[in-house]
């Protein structure tokens, strides 16, 4: 990667410049790379002389003189530097050769292969999906594309709940809530039943009783209310698949809960913690009966007896029902390959695999890194995984398990008010609730933005409005920073000009555009760089120079937003280049030299828009 190598021949003419005057490179010395804001101050940027100003006991110019000398002697970077400057009060500015720079190949650094499994979407099936469950979607989809861009082995798993409290409150809907209705689908008349159930609770709580038994029934097995259950869970889960494939999301496994259990994963997990002493059957109080695992790990403070903390650490209900976490930690422990156990695999549908009581051996799991997508309102049940994998002994799987949390979605005052909620309390925001039948169906939003790209564009004959709105949408749900809870906003989610994939997918297109009407030319071939570059086009090179490091550090930091920033600031560069500097008018020499330049952000844009997921068109 470019900017590694440069802070690399820094970091190697600082140790230069400490073993000449007698001082040892300690972890403590950091070198530190920035691209200034202002072209004049250099491409790239360190104030190393004036941090190591204490350790020598000079001053800072005159360290950063030293430092310039000894780069020089270098090489100049292996020639990658056309000038390097020493300002006050120590900076050292780095000017690059972009000629040479475009003459290299910067490699992405190997990853061995390592098998990464990636948890993701995960929604009970008892009801259609909401806007909150795509964000979940979309950002597990673009991370399955960064890790499989930067080397690694991907296999993406959809965790199906078929056994927890919103399928069995849907099957208690069915049975007991009469309601009539015309929907679509069944997830959409789920959707509403599971609302009706949910008041129904409300109005008489003694029928919370046919929960429980149905949750035992599933857990069983067999039985009419188990087959139903199997029956709903299937034919939404179905639902849920077909419309994820609209956004380009697809999955290599179907994990259904009820085959960690019935194939005995949760049976071989108890018989190890038991062996623990964290694991532990409380005998009094208000978890008497439950098989409880102990927090040494996590610091008491005021909310550890509150029930919601409570219920977490919680794995086996005194009645005997297993809780979510305790069937995540048998999970975990059969994707790093520590159980004795495997699943027998059937295709659910063409390419798709799903556990099941029957079926073949595949080569699933037995993962070197796990990664959930689940948001934060699930940070805690996530640390009881990790601790039981400590607990357990498994140290370095524990390590390897990583949460990547995200801010969950709620409804802007003006969204809850088209959908008929009471704001006159003046939140900023209102949560979404399927108890209550409040949310935003993916199928709706979807529809939704068709509509509006399709009034709103001239010329037909590129991508489908479909296409443009799904695209749409999946920009707009990974732009935001993980932790931001996202404030829907129907108007603001259906615009197609700023920070959004129309945007990005436009300027695309325009590059093709030009490079369509640009004279036959070997674009593979090096042109002439001119002597002095516009400030449009020493712009745009140099934040194409940053591609290779911002991807690989999104797959360190498992970051998508931070290629949505990097998209929209090479799409806005380009535009402002293709407005001030003539691409196919003047010197032959511009014209090879410029039209070489938007090649290159064609193949960088093209190449930050399949890892994000969005199409890639010739023309909108």
């Amino acid at each position: 990667m470019f900017s590694q190598l440069i802070k690399s021949h820094l970091e190697q003419s600082v140790r230069n410049v400490l073993k000449s005057l007698s001082v040892s490179y300690t972890d403590e010395i950091s070198v530190r790379l920035e691209q200034p804001a202002n072209l004049e101050h250099g491409d790239y940027s360190s104030s190393i002389a004036m941090q190591l100003a204490k350790i020598l006991r000079k001053a800072p110019m005159v360290i950063a003189e030293l430092v310039k000398a000894d780069l020089q002697q270098q090489g100049n970077m292996e020639r990658l530097l056309v000038k390097i400057e020493v300002v006050a009060p120590g900076f050292i500015n780095l000017y690059i050769n972009w000629q040479a720079w475009a003459g290299r190949t910067f490699e992405l650094p190997p990853t061995s292969g390592e098998k990464a499994v990636i948890e993701h979407t995960s929604i009970n099936p008892n009801k259609s999906a909401h806007i909150g469950h795509l964000r979940n979607s979309c950002i597990g989809d673009a991370l399955v594309r960064i890790l499989k861009r930067t080397g690694y082995n991907v296999e993406v798993h959809n965790y199906i709940d078929d056994l927890g409290n919103q399928l069995a409150d849907t099957v208690v809907g069915l049975l007991n809530v009469p309601f009539e209705g015309e929907h679509a689908r069944f997830g959409d008349y789920c959707w509403d039943i599971y609302a009706g159930v949910n008041k129904e609770y409300a109005r008489n709580p003694e029928m919370t009783n046919k929960r429980t038994a149905v949750l035992h029934a599933l857990e069983k097995g067999t039985g009419n209310d188990a087959w139903l259950g199997n029956l709903v869970a299937e034919r939404i889960v179905r639902e849920h698949v077909e419309e994820m494939k609209n956004f380009g999301i697809e999955y290599d496994l179907l994990v259904w809960e009820s085959s960690i259990v019935r194939e005995g994963f949760w049976s071989s997990a108890f018989e190890r913690l038991m062996l623990t002493s964290v694991f532990v059957q409380e005998k009094e109080g208000k978890l008497n009966g439950c098989w409880v695992l102990k927090q040494a790990s996590v610091a008491d403070d005021g909310d550890a007896d509150s029930e919601d903390f409570s219920m977490d650490k919680v794995l086996v209900r005194s009645n005997g029902i297993l809780t979510y976490t305790a069937k995540d930690i048998a999970y975990h422990l059969w994707k790093f390959g520590l159980l004795e156990k495997d699943f027998s695999y059937h295709e659910f549908t063409a390419g798709l695999w799903t556990t099941g009581l029957t079926g073949q051996p595949k080569p699933y799991g037995k993962a070197d890194i796990v990664i959930n997508v689940i948001d934060n309102r699930q940070e805690y049940p996530q640390q009881m995984v990790k601790q039981a994998l400590q607990v357990l002994g498994y140290t370095d799987q524990a390590e390897k398990l990583h949460h990547v949390s995200y801010g969950v979605v709620s409804l802007s005052p003006a969204s809850a008010a088209e959908l008929g909620i009471d704001i006159s309390d003046g939140k900023t925001s209102y949560a979404m609730s399927g108890r209550q039948g409040i949310g935003v169906k993916v199928t709706d939003l979807v529809q939704l933005m068709e509509n509006t790209v399709e009034y709103s564009r001239s010329d037909k004959s590129g991508l489908s409005s479909r296409d443009i709105a799904t695209a749409a949408i999946r920009y707009y749900l990974l732009r935001f920073n993980l932790g931001t809870e996202i404030i829907f906003d129907f108007r603001q989610a259906t615009e197609i000009s700023g920070n959004t994939g129309v945007y990005l997918m436009y300027t695309f297109a325009r590059a093709n555009s030009v490079l369509s009407k640009a004279p036959a030319t070997d674009l593979t071939k090096l042109p002439q760089f001119p002597i002095e570059l516009e400030k449009a086009e020493s712009s745009l090179l140099r934040h194409l120079s940053t591609w290779e490091d911002t991807l690989y550090s999104a797959s360190k930091e498992l970051t998508p937003n931070t290629l949505c920033n990097y998209a929209y600031t090479l799409a806005t560069l380009f535009n402002n280049f293709y407005s001030v500097c003539p691409i196919l008018k003047g010197e032959e020499s511009t014209i090879q030299f410029r039209v070489w330049l938007t090649s290159r952000v064609n193949l960088t844009l093209g190449d930050v828009l399949q890892v994000l997921g969005l199409p890639t068109p010739i023309r909108m």
